[in-house]
């Protein structure tokens, strides 16, 4: 799953809710555990969002515990079968990537992450 423009900027105003103390995000154990969006933050979302509580909560989810959650599993993944000698070159790579299109957030409207700088 890809990040996209509106999860950029969901999570913004989320951090921004988040950095205020009007939410907390809290660890709830399972099986299957998971992270879930708590506080007293139902007037805001209106305002802040655009969107119904239940979106709010929805769109969390999926950026959390799925996209985030699911990250995580592939570097385990790989990071289990090939070691950890290629993070430091990987995290290179990513901050190279996000720079690039920082640089040309203006000049485009895609997708946050999913617009790649292909090579051919």
């Amino acid at each position: 799953m890809k990040l996209t423009l509106k999860d950029k900027e969901f999570l913004e105003k989320l951090k921004g809710l988040y950095d205020r103390e009007d939410l907390q995000i809290r660890f709830v154990y399972g099986p299957p555990s998971y992270l879930k969006l708590c506080g007293n933050y139902g007037a805001q979302i209106e305002n802040e969002f655009g969107m119904s509580r239940q979106g709010v909560r929805w769109r969390f989810h999926r950026l959390f515990n799925d996209i985030y959650v699911s990250a995580y599993e592939a570097i385990y993944w790989v990071e289990s079968n090939f070691g950890t000698s290629l993070r430091k070159d990987v995290m290179s790579i990513v901050k190279e990537r996000v720079g690039i299109r920082k640089k040309y957030s203006n000049l485009s409207k895609h997708d946050f992450i999913d617009n790649k700088m292909s090579r051919a």
